[in-house]
């Protein structure tokens, strides 16, 4: 017997919305069916962020520390401009027209400013100036905060100091509201994330250096369906979960009488994909003979 020797099955956008409408009885006629479709698609992976853990959307990031700067960002922030050399770390830079400020954390490139939030809004083609070094250049580019924007949680986080990474905790927000006076400088040895829009990682202590560089694992957020033709950021186990899950979300819309079986057969498709993509370790368990007595 001869096999297909192939493992490239992998569906698009335009056969998940088949599919899902064949489940439903229906036949996909009208442009508006498919723009309803991908909605819904979008709004079922936008679900899936609240369901939890998934192995695949786990990003790991590592972010230069800079001396007595406390927040930053949930992800990658950089700032495109003309030239970075003549900036320096920590300073304040402004914009010449926005009056938009943010300090610089480093500098990853000729031409890229690592950067705090900024306040207000930086504008393309606009002179910035460094608060320290006096120093000018141009932005060449709206600062993109999508990569900071995908965060949807961090799971572990470490400080390196010296080529040693120290795990650090993460508090809530209480405990982190409550530290008496978070100025303190020192070895950053817990972190707090603030879960806005733009997500912005706190630390505490304060960074006493500019060496130091944080890394942390963060879950981040599927990409979108967008045209018909892409195919989606899912491994292949997945696979026949979007499909109920889609089914399901336009049921409601379309067929109500099938709404109660595919609901039921997206959650059992969910958890057991669910149950597949997690963590493996090993476990080991060594019994204790402390209590024991032995007759002779």
């Amino acid at each position: 017997m001869t096999t297909s020797n192939s493992t490239n099955f992998e569906l698009d956008v335009a056969d998940y919305i088949e599919e899902a409408f064949e489940r439903c009885g229906k036949v996909v006629r009208t442009g508006y069916d498919l723009k309803t479709a991908k909605r819904s698609l979008n709004l079922l992976l936008a679900e899936w962020a609240n369901r939890g853990l998934n192995q695949w959307t786990i990003a790991q990031t590592t972010l230069p520390l800079a001396a007595n700067i406390r927040v930053y960002p949930g992800g990658t922030l950089n700032m495109v401009v003309a030239a970075s050399a003549n900036f320096a770390v920590t300073e304040t830079i402004t914009g010449g027209t926005s009056g938009a400020t943010c300090q610089v954390t480093s500098k990853p490139t000729a031409t890229a400013l690592a950067i705090t939030l900024p306040t207000g809004v930086f504008l393309a083609g606009e002179t910035i100036t460094g608060g320290t070094t006096g120093a000018t250049t141009t932005v060449t580019s709206a600062v993109d905060f999508s990569d900071v924007q995908s965060t949807i949680d961090i799971l572990s986080a470490a400080v390196r100091r010296d080529g040693t990474d120290f795990t650090i905790p993460r508090v809530s927000r209480d405990d982190y509201l409550t530290i008496p006076n978070k100025s303190t400088t020192g070895r950053a040895s817990q972190f707090f994330l603030n879960r806005l829009i733009t997500p912005q990682l706190e630390l505490w202590p304060t960074p006493d250096n500019s060496t130091d560089v944080i890394i942390f694992n963060r879950l981040t957020r599927i990409q979108d369906a967008d045209t018909f033709i892409n195919t989606f950021e899912v491994p292949f186990r997945f696979y026949p979960c979007l499909a109920a899950g889609l089914a399901y979300y336009l049921s409601i819309k379309l067929a109500a009488d099938r709404t109660p079986m595919l609901k039921a057969l997206y959650e059992e498709e969910f958890d057991k994909a669910a149950v597949e993509d997690r963590d493996r370790a090993s476990f080991t368990i060594s019994p204790g003979y402390s209590s024991l007595r032995f007759n002779n």
